[in-house]
Protein backbone atom coordinates (compact mmCIF):
# COMPACT_ATOMS: atom_id res chain seq x y z
CA UNK A 1 0.00 0.00 0.00
CA UNK A 2 2.89 2.20 0.04
CA UNK A 3 2.63 2.79 -3.71
CA UNK A 4 -1.13 3.62 -2.99
CA UNK A 5 0.31 6.32 -0.41
CA UNK A 6 3.40 7.53 -3.40
CA UNK A 7 0.81 7.92 -5.96
CA UNK A 8 -1.73 10.06 -3.55
CA UNK A 9 1.05 11.76 -2.58
CA UNK A 10 2.68 12.71 -6.38
CA UNK A 11 -1.59 13.46 -7.21
CA UNK A 12 -1.56 15.76 -4.46
CA UNK A 13 1.35 17.55 -5.88
CA UNK A 14 0.27 18.17 -8.93
CA UNK A 15 -3.04 19.52 -7.86
CA UNK A 16 -0.99 21.64 -5.81
CA UNK A 17 0.87 22.64 -8.75
CA UNK A 18 -2.13 23.27 -11.30
CA UNK A 19 -3.98 25.37 -8.76
CA UNK A 20 -1.21 27.64 -8.45
CA UNK A 21 -1.36 26.71 -4.48
CA UNK A 22 2.66 26.25 -4.71
CA UNK A 23 2.56 29.67 -5.43
CA UNK A 24 3.78 32.10 -2.70
CA UNK A 25 2.37 35.28 -4.46
CA UNK A 26 -1.20 33.62 -5.28
CA UNK A 27 -1.70 32.64 -1.81
CA UNK A 28 -0.30 35.83 -0.36
CA UNK A 29 -3.06 37.03 -2.59
CA UNK A 30 -5.13 34.94 -1.25
CA UNK A 31 -4.86 35.92 1.86
CA UNK A 32 -5.20 39.87 1.26
CA UNK A 33 -8.71 40.19 2.21
CA UNK A 34 -8.16 44.34 2.53
CA UNK A 35 -6.12 44.69 -0.98
CA UNK A 36 -5.74 43.03 -4.26
CA UNK A 37 -7.87 39.83 -2.86
CA UNK A 38 -7.59 36.97 -5.46
CA UNK A 39 -9.98 34.49 -4.06
CA UNK A 40 -9.93 31.71 -6.57
CA UNK A 41 -7.88 29.29 -3.60
CA UNK A 42 -11.02 29.52 -1.99
CA UNK A 43 -12.97 27.93 -5.22
CA UNK A 44 -9.76 25.52 -5.27
CA UNK A 45 -10.40 24.54 -1.62
CA UNK A 46 -13.79 23.90 -1.84
CA UNK A 47 -13.51 21.43 -4.94
CA UNK A 48 -10.85 19.28 -2.99
CA UNK A 49 -13.79 19.20 0.03
CA UNK A 50 -16.53 18.03 -2.62
CA UNK A 51 -14.30 15.67 -4.48
CA UNK A 52 -12.95 14.10 -1.35
CA UNK A 53 -15.83 14.22 0.84
CA UNK A 54 -17.76 11.83 -0.55
CA UNK A 55 -14.44 9.25 -0.35
CA UNK A 56 -14.48 9.92 3.25
CA UNK A 57 -17.86 9.24 3.80
CA UNK A 58 -18.08 5.77 2.01
CA UNK A 59 -14.76 4.81 3.81
CA UNK A 60 -16.48 6.18 7.49
CA UNK A 61 -19.35 3.93 6.18
CA UNK A 62 -16.97 0.58 5.46
CA UNK A 63 -14.75 1.29 8.59
CA UNK A 64 -11.93 1.12 6.64
CA UNK A 65 -9.70 2.73 4.20
CA UNK A 66 -10.05 3.20 0.45
CA UNK A 67 -7.98 -0.05 0.13
CA UNK A 68 -9.69 -1.93 2.84
CA UNK A 69 -6.46 -2.00 4.03
CA UNK A 70 -6.67 -0.94 8.01
CA UNK A 71 -9.34 0.15 10.32
CA UNK A 72 -10.21 3.69 9.64
CA UNK A 73 -9.49 5.10 13.64
CA UNK A 74 -10.61 8.77 14.10
CA UNK A 75 -8.91 10.46 16.89
CA UNK A 76 -10.91 11.19 20.08
CA UNK A 77 -12.13 14.92 20.37
CA UNK A 78 -9.15 16.52 22.12
CA UNK A 79 -9.32 19.96 24.44
CA UNK A 80 -7.78 23.21 23.17
CA UNK A 81 -4.64 23.49 24.94
CA UNK A 82 -1.58 26.31 24.92
CA UNK A 83 0.32 24.44 22.73
CA UNK A 84 -2.52 23.95 20.41
CA UNK A 85 -3.40 27.81 20.15
CA UNK A 86 0.54 28.47 20.16
CA UNK A 87 0.80 25.90 17.09
CA UNK A 88 -1.65 27.61 14.72
CA UNK A 89 -0.66 30.87 15.56
CA UNK A 90 2.74 30.05 14.50
CA UNK A 91 1.53 28.03 11.36
CA UNK A 92 -0.75 31.29 10.40
CA UNK A 93 1.83 33.78 10.82
CA UNK A 94 4.17 31.25 8.47
CA UNK A 95 2.02 31.05 6.37
CA UNK A 96 0.67 34.55 5.80
CA UNK A 97 4.35 36.12 5.85
CA UNK A 98 5.91 33.48 3.48
CA UNK A 99 2.46 32.18 1.41
CA UNK A 100 4.02 28.74 2.34
CA UNK A 101 2.71 25.82 4.08
CA UNK A 102 4.33 22.53 4.29
CA UNK A 103 3.10 20.70 1.20
CA UNK A 104 3.78 23.28 -1.31
CA UNK A 105 6.93 24.93 0.63
CA UNK A 106 8.41 21.17 -0.39
CA UNK A 107 7.59 21.11 -4.32
CA UNK A 108 8.65 24.70 -4.49
CA UNK A 109 12.21 23.90 -2.60
CA UNK A 110 12.01 20.62 -4.94
CA UNK A 111 12.29 23.17 -7.74
CA UNK A 112 14.96 25.56 -6.32
CA UNK A 113 13.61 28.06 -4.94
CA UNK A 114 15.79 29.55 -2.37
CA UNK A 115 12.84 30.89 -0.37
CA UNK A 116 11.22 28.12 -0.10
CA UNK A 117 14.66 25.95 0.88
CA UNK A 118 15.05 28.46 3.71
CA UNK A 119 11.37 27.92 5.30
CA UNK A 120 11.50 24.37 4.67
CA UNK A 121 14.75 24.37 6.60
CA UNK A 122 13.02 26.74 9.16
CA UNK A 123 10.29 24.45 9.18
CA UNK A 124 12.50 21.16 9.66
CA UNK A 125 14.39 22.81 12.79
CA UNK A 126 11.13 24.07 14.48
CA UNK A 127 9.84 20.62 14.28
CA UNK A 128 13.53 19.01 15.73
CA UNK A 129 12.99 21.79 18.48
CA UNK A 130 9.35 20.96 19.17
CA UNK A 131 10.75 16.79 19.71
CA UNK A 132 13.47 18.10 22.37
CA UNK A 133 11.09 20.34 24.16
CA UNK A 134 8.41 17.02 23.90
CA UNK A 135 10.98 14.70 25.15
CA UNK A 136 12.14 16.66 27.77
CA UNK A 137 8.95 17.32 29.38
CA UNK A 138 8.03 13.83 28.98
CA UNK A 139 11.53 12.62 30.86
CA UNK A 140 11.37 15.63 33.39
CA UNK A 141 7.45 14.31 33.87
CA UNK A 142 9.20 10.50 34.25
CA UNK A 143 11.36 12.03 37.01
CA UNK A 144 9.10 13.44 38.95
CA UNK A 145 6.76 10.38 38.89
CA UNK A 146 6.94 8.54 42.20
CA UNK A 147 7.99 4.62 41.77
CA UNK A 148 5.87 2.45 42.05
CA UNK A 149 6.92 -1.56 43.31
Amino acid sequence: MKLAALLSGLLFGVGLLISGMADPHKVLAFLDVTGAWDPSLAFVMGAALLTAMPAFVYARRRGRTLLGDAPIELPARAPITPQLVGGAALFGLGWGLSGLCPGPALISASGGSLGAIVFVAAMGAGMWLAFQWSRRRSDAALADAPLRG
